[in-house]
């Protein structure tokens, strides 16, 4: 019997989940909601407890913390929301996983004036991001976003006018006369199809074209023009060795290593790479000098005449279908995501926000300079495939773009079509 392709696959064989009583009453007359957070630097927590101090008695809230990576989460989150486990008022939801686990119901409706709020000024690639089939399935948090990160004197040395928009091509050129490294990620993980998917929305295309379609019928965009420059792209850091010896390995830690050494020039990054030299400066590891060279601009551009589709992450909020106080927990998520919370969070955690007016927040511009380039970004910004069979889209991609030295234009994008294709129907394993 050929395997197919389900909708939280991990999730539909497990009827009775034990251990899993709700924690939703403590035993007071008021409810305690239950967040489960993504790992973060205490911001969530804090948040929660200012929100329940605001409730005035209303609703309190608990925080539990789930596994470090996105798949784990995306993993614990579907065993426990298939088998109806109403202790799940409030997730923080990774937004590549959203469709997944919206096309089941496993997500509460987002009430009309709910969405009316949470929607106001928040960037256009956070909206689309907590979007499913044209409906809010979600309430914008926080929402992440790459730059271009460069060493002035690089930039200088090579002729490049950074006030400009560059492109992928005159970057690989400076690098090339340069002798230095271009820090991109190449491993295989979540950060190469990352790379993938803004160089193909950048060139105008997309890699999954009908992305609301069942598994039968999904149709990937990788053979087209944009999917081909993309592989171009990829294949010419790698095979030239533009990239340095560990690009194969290559994650968005290891690029920020590369960028902060003797050879490093250029950089496609998260914003975290800021504190991170600013931390290393001082704690005596890095120098003053090191930071005061960094220079920031957009995405780098795939065609010089459109601007870039620019990655996209962060976190949105999502409410359990099958928690006992839905009402109260949306309560609570537009109380999460205050733009004076996104501020907060911002500053001190460094996760940039999706509401706009926390932009101006004077803490913002102090720890973030770079913060007006990261809310450009994110209006740029261009979700990963959004598609119930994320999963398998994601990892067929780096099964077949990876390493970075294999990929070529005339023959990577047939290959993972035919690949990413083959698992969905069903006829292939990952």
């Amino acid at each position: 019997m050929r395997r197919r392709t389900r909708l939280v696959s991990t999730a539909v064989a497990i009827a009775v989940v034990g251990g899993l009583a709700a924690c939703g009453d403590s035993g007071s007359s008021a409810p305690t909601l239950t967040w489960y957070i993504n790992p973060d630097d205490g911001g969530q927590a804090q948040i929660a407890q200012e929100c329940t101090e605001a409730a005035g008695g209303a609703y309190s809230i608990e925080t539990s913390v789930l596994p470090r990576d996105a798949s784990s989460q995306r993993e614990q989150l579907a065993r426990r929301l298939a088998a109806k486990d109403s202790s799940i008022d409030l997730m923080s939801l990774d937004p590549p996983f959203i469709p997944e686990l919206a096309e089941p119901g496993f997500l509460a409706p987002v009430p009309d004036d709910v969405k009316e709020r949470v929607t106001q000024d928040v960037v256009a690639g956070a909206l689309a991001g907590a979007t499913w089939k044209d409906e809010l399935v979600t309430v914008p948090f926080w929402a992440n976003t790459q730059l271009l990160w460069y060493r002035k004197s690089v930039a200088a040395a090579a002729g490049l006018d950074m006030t400009q928009p560059v492109t992928w091509d005159q970057i690989i050129d400076a690098v090339r006369t340069q002798d230095v490294y271009l820090a991109v990620q190449g491993a295989k993980a979540e950060s190469l199809t990352v790379w993938i998917n803004a160089l193909v929305a950048s060139a105008g295309g997309e890699i999954v074209v009908n992305p609301t379609a069942d598994a039968e019928h999904i149709e990937l965009g990788l053979e087209s023009d944009a999917g081909r420059e993309a592989a171009r792209i990829i294949g010419t850091i790698g095979k030239e060795g533009l990239g340095g010896p560990g690009l194969p390995t290559e994650d968005e830690n290891a690029g920020l290593s590369v960028f902060q050494g003797d050879k490093g020039s250029f950089m496609v990054n998260w914003p975290f790479v800021w504190s991170a030299t600013k931390a290393g400066v001082e704690d005596g590891t890095l120098t003053q000098a090191l930071l005061d060279d960094i220079g920031w601009a957009l995405y780098p551009r795939v065609d010089a005449g459109a601007p870039p589709g620019t990655p996209y992450g962060g976190i949105n909020l999502g409410v359990g279908a099958f928690s006992k106080h839905t009402d109260l927990a949306y309560e609570a998520a537009e109380c999460i995501v205050t733009p004076e919370h996104q501020a907060y969070y911002f500053s001190t955690n460094g996760n940039p926000a999706s509401n706009t007016a926390a932009y101006s927040d004077a803490a913002v511009l102090e720890a973030y300079p770079m913060a007006p380039v990261i809310r450009d970004s994110l209006e740029l910004a261009v979700p990963r495939p959004q598609t119930p069979y994320y999963n398998d889209v994601s990892i067929g991609l780096q099964e077949t773009w990876h390493p970075p030295s294999s990929v070529d234009p005339d023959s990577t994008p047939q290959r993972s079509t035919d690949f990413i294709t083959a698992v969905l129907r069903g006829e292939r394993l990952l």
